[in-house]
C-alpha cells in the first residue's frame, strides 16, 4: 500500500515492551518506567500477531521488533517463529542492547530471526556502565562475537555519539568494520523524550563524524534505507549514518509503528496515534481498514528543531525507534 505521497510502505515495527533491562540516559528515566502498564495494557503475541497478519495483507513484508529491550519479554522466540510463517512476511530484524544475546541467539536464529541490530554506543566498560547506568559491556560484546559464530548477519552495530561523551571513539567504533562483517552505523542524537532537553547542546552531525573518519568509498544501497554506506580500505564491513537530524530520510519512509500498548504511530516523531488495542481485541476484521487509514496519515515529514515540531511525550523506549 502507498501513502498519500506515494511511499510504498511494507515495514513495521512493533515495540514488544516499553520495559528494559537497562537505563540508557538519552532513551529512559533513571528510575525506570514510572507507569507500568497492567498486562491487559499491553498487546499480547497473539494480538500483535494478528495484526501482522492484516499488515501483511496490504503488502508490509518486513518486520522488526523493537522496545524496550524485546529479549526481556517471556515469549519472544516463540513470537517470531509464529510471525515468520505468517504469509507474506519474509524478513525479520530485532533491535536488542545485545545483554541477552549470547543464551538467545541460538533460538532467534532458528525460530526465523533474519537480521540483527545491536544499540552499542561506547568499547570503554566505564562509560558503558556510565551512560547505560550500570551496564556490562563484556555481556553485549560476548553477544556480538556468538552471534558471529551463529553467522547471522548482517550485524548492525548502532552508535549514537554525544558531545563531551563518548566522541573520541569514532575511530575506534569504525574499526570494528576491519576485520569482521559487521556494519557500524552513527544515528544522529535526536530530541525526544529524555534526550529532548539536551540533545542540542550535545548534537554531532554524521556529516562531522564522517569528516573525522576521512578516507571512505561511498556504496550504493536500498534507497528505503535510513543510512547511507561506505566502507573504508580492505574493511570486510560498512560504515553507515543515519541522519534523522541533519539530512532527513522521509521522503523514502516506508514504515509505520506498532507500539506495545496498542497504538499505531505514522511517525515517530509525531504525536499522533491510532488505537488499534479495540480493534484487535472486538472487532478484528477491521484491523486491515484501521491500518490502511494510519498509512494515510502518515506526514510528509518530521518537524524537528522548527516551530512545528510538539516535543514527544514518550520517550523512545515506549515507541521503539
Amino acid at each position: 500500500m502507498k501513502d498519500l505521497y506515494q511511499r510504498k510502505i511494507n515495514y513495521m515495527r512493533i515495540s514488544v515492551t516499553d520495559l528494559c533491562n537497562l537505563r540508557c540516559q538519552y532513551c529512559m528515566p533513571e528510575a525506570g518506567i514510572a507507569d507500568k502498564k497492567h498486562h491487559k495494557e499491553i498487546l499480547s503475541f497473539e494480538e500483535m500477531a494478528e495484526i501482522v497478519k492484516a499488515a501483511a495483507k496490504i503488502g508490509v513484508n518486513k518486520i522488526r521488533i523493537t522496545g524496550g529491550e524485546p529479549l526481556v519479554r517471556k515469549g519472544i522466540v516463540n513470537f517470531i517463529s509464529t510471525i515468520s510463517q505468517i504469509d507474506g512476511i519474509n524478513d525479520i530484524a530485532i533491535t536488542t542492547n545485545g545483554l541477552l544475546l549470547k543464551e538467545m541467539a541460538k533460538d532467534l536464529k532458528e525460530a526465523g530471526l533474519k537480521r540483527l541490530n545491536i544499540s552499542i554506543d561506547t568499547l570503554k566498560p566505564d562509560r558503558f556502565k556510565e551512560i547505560t547506568r550500570g551496564g556490562d559491556l563484556s555481556r553485549v560484546l560476548d553477544g556480538i562475537q556468538e552471534a558471529l559464530r551463529l553467522q547471522m548477519k548482517p550485524i548492525k552495530l548502532n552508535a549514537v555519539v554525544i558531545g563531551g561523551f563518548n566522541e573520541d571513539e569514532i575511530q575506534d567504533l569504525v574499526r570494528l568494520t576491519m576485520a569482521d562483517d559487521i556494519d557500524v552505523r552513527f544515528i544522529e542524537l535526536m530530541p525526544i523524550g529524555e534526550a529532548s532537553n539536551w540533545a542540542k547542546e550535545r548534537f554531532i552531525s554524521n556529516e562531522e563524524i564522517k569528516n573525522r573518519i576521512g578516507d571512505m568509498m561511498a556504496l550504493e544501497g536500498d534507497p528505503s534505507s535510513p543510512a547511507k554506506y561506505y566502507r573504508l580500505p580492505r574493511a570486510k564491513g560498512r560504515v553507515g549514518f543515519i541522519n534523522p537530524i541533519s539530512s532527513h530520510f522521509c521522503e523514502s519512509c516506508n514504515r509505520i509503528r506498532l507500539t506495545s500498548d496498542g497504538k499505531l504511530k505514522p511517525c515517530l516523531h509525531s504525536n499522533q496515534e491510532v488505537d488499534i488495542m479495540d480493534i484487535v481485541r472486538r472487532n478484528p476484521s477491521e484491523l486491515q481498514q484501521v491500518l490502511e487509514r494510519a498509512i494515510l496519515l502518515k506526514p510528509e515529514k518530521h518537524y524537528l528543531y522548527t516551530t512545528q515540531h510538539e516535543i514527544g511525550h514518550r520517550n523512545m523506549s515506549e515507541i521503539g525507534g
